[in-house]
């Protein structure tokens, strides 16, 4: 199995820092082959928070590390970018706060970077709160219409689409070759989404893989979020 690397950026998350790093540490993959990356810029009770549990999981002799940058130049595609420096992993994984990564999750897809024309493999986000109000399930239906049409069309009809932001796993040297993270831009993913098969690498989308997540409650949580 490749070395893998997960980066999870933060920005004041306090409320879900815990279960995502639980989540994370319960990852059935090979510890000598796994890094996991705390990109914390939060400003908030999350710092303490993310700090404990990750000395919780290298007390499990994971290879855990918070990370935290001088500035938070380039927001969330300025902390990916950041914590590439120090990646071990050939493959990079991302998951934002409000996602819970199966356990099963990089097993389920790594094999596909056993072509070496794959730069990067999506699974599709599932939503653990879609029936709790009219709210979370508009939102729910926008999302699968996303991943359940668009996403399944393009990749069946080896069209271009996007690496969703999350809930995905890259190869490092696909986004070096693509130019990196950029900042200059308000969807970072996308952008490097198409620069990268536009250098030839090819993507892949799993509907069949499920990452759940919380959606927002309320306007004031989805406008935070968004």
């Amino acid at each position: 199995l490749p070395h893998v690397t997960i980066q999870l950026p933060l920005y004041n998350e306090a409320t879900v820092v815990a279960r995502l790093l639980d989540a994370v540490g319960n990852m059935d993959y090979p510890r000598d082959r796994l890094q996991i990356q705390v990109l914390d810029d939060s400003t908030d009770e999350t710092r303490p928070i993310a700090t404990r549990k990750v000395r919780e999981l290298t007390e499990r002799g994971l290879d855990a590390e918070y990370v935290r940058r001088p500035t938070r130049e380039g927001y969330k595609a300025g902390a990916l970018d950041y914590g590439l420096r120090t990646a071990k992993g050939e493959l990079v994984a991302i998951f934002d706060a409000d996602f819970i990564p199966q356990p099963e999750f990089l097993k389920q897809i790594v094999g596909h970077f056993a072509d070496p024309r794959v730069g990067m493999v999506q699974t599709r986000w599932a939503h653990l709160n879609r029936d709790a109000g009219l709210f979370t399930s508009v939102q729910a239906l926008m999302l699968d219409g996303h991943h359940l049409v668009e996403n399944r069309a393009r990749c069946a009809s080896g069209l271009m689409f996007n690496f969703s932001g999350t809930g995905g796993m890259w190869r490092k040297a696909a986004i070096g070759s693509a130019g990196g993270w950029q900042h200059d831009t308000l969807t970072e993913d996308l952008d490097l989404s198409y620069r990268a098969q536009l250098a030839g690498w090819r993507f892949i989308y799993r509907p069949d893989v499920l990452t759940p997540s919380e959606l927002p409650e309320d306007m004031s949580a989805l406008r935070a979020q968004q």
